[in-house]
């Protein structure tokens, strides 16, 4: 991996497991769609592309014509974000044993899993990258007001219905925004039973509190996450001052069946997709 600079730095490999560490469980804590969509590769930082759907004639050929296979592909993003470590407290951790602020290599991890969150549920039409939440040809629910017990099964149950009626039987995830997530964790009325409680009885493959507006509820077979590099730190420079890091990462969702998810729009309050 000699792309990331790392001898040039000079730090004993010590350190470097500490960025390591701090990179990746910075941005473990931000990926769900991780959590719930098939994760294929890594197959290394040369990945730039990958083919999608089948090949196929790009006309119907003439008996006097040479038949012309066409297939597609889609690129791979390469995510990346800079960061810095201040050289005096490297030496003073170093010989001094003083601590090791890496609050800086922590904050561009997250920024590089905010960022691969949003490829995923949004993806990028300026590229031809299609996101769990925009893809043509996926199902759509109007549902009600959520700030209601009731109501957010029904439009689950919903969702589920025109997955199931397409074809897809589940096992089926859902993602939520953040307020709707949190009100799941109200009981129904005469019951211990929470909401949420309730939702992962029917989603087996989890219930999600995802950066996203609305919901999105989704079979498992809807596609794959395919990695080029995993997420991976890296040395730029030295000013003298402070040592100049990147982290970066290649991921792209291959998105399959779009047919296979349902995104869920409701009129809470809260909802921006609801005011969009």
């Amino acid at each position: 991996m000699h792309y990331l600079n790392r001898e040039h730095a000079n730090f004993p490999e010590g350190i470097w497991e500490r960025i390591d560490d701090a990179a990746a469980h910075a941005a473990r804590d931000l990926l769900t769609a991780r959590r719930f969509l098939e994760l294929e590769g890594p197959y290394g930082i040369g990945l730039t592309a990958i083919e999608v759907g089948e090949d196929n004639f790009c006309r119907e050929p003439q008996p006097e014509d040479a038949a012309a296979i066409t297939s597609r592909a889609i690129s791979v993003p390469m995510l990346r974000k800079s960061c810095q470590l201040s050289i005096r407290r490297v030496e003073a951790y170093q010989h001094m044993g003083q601590p090791l602020d890496l609050r800086s290599v922590e904050a561009a991890a997250e920024a590089v899993a905010r960022r691969e969150e949003e490829f995923i549920y949004y993806g990028q039409t300026d590229f031809g990258l299609a996101g769990l939440l925009t893809a043509d040809g996926r199902h759509e629910v109007n549902g009600g007001d959520w700030s209601k017990v009731e109501q957010v099964l029904n439009d689950v149950l919903t969702a589920v219905d025109l997955l199931d009626d397409s074809g897809y039987h589940g096992p089926y995830a859902l993602a939520l925004a953040p307020a709707h997530f949190n009100q799941l964790f109200r009981r129904y009325e005469g019951t211990d039973m929470l909401q949420l409680e309730h939702l992962r009885r029917l989603c087996e493959l989890g219930v999600y509190k995802a950066p996203i507006a609305g919901a999105v509820l989704l079979d498992g077979h809807v596609g794959k996450l395919v990695l080029g590099q995993d997420i991976q730190t890296g040395f730029s420079s030295n000013d003298g001052i402070y040592y100049h890091l990147f982290v970066s990462e290649s991921i792209v969702l291959r998105l399959e069946e779009p047919e296979a998810v349902c995104t869920l729009k409701t009129n809470a309050a809260k909802d921006p997709i609801s005011s969009s």
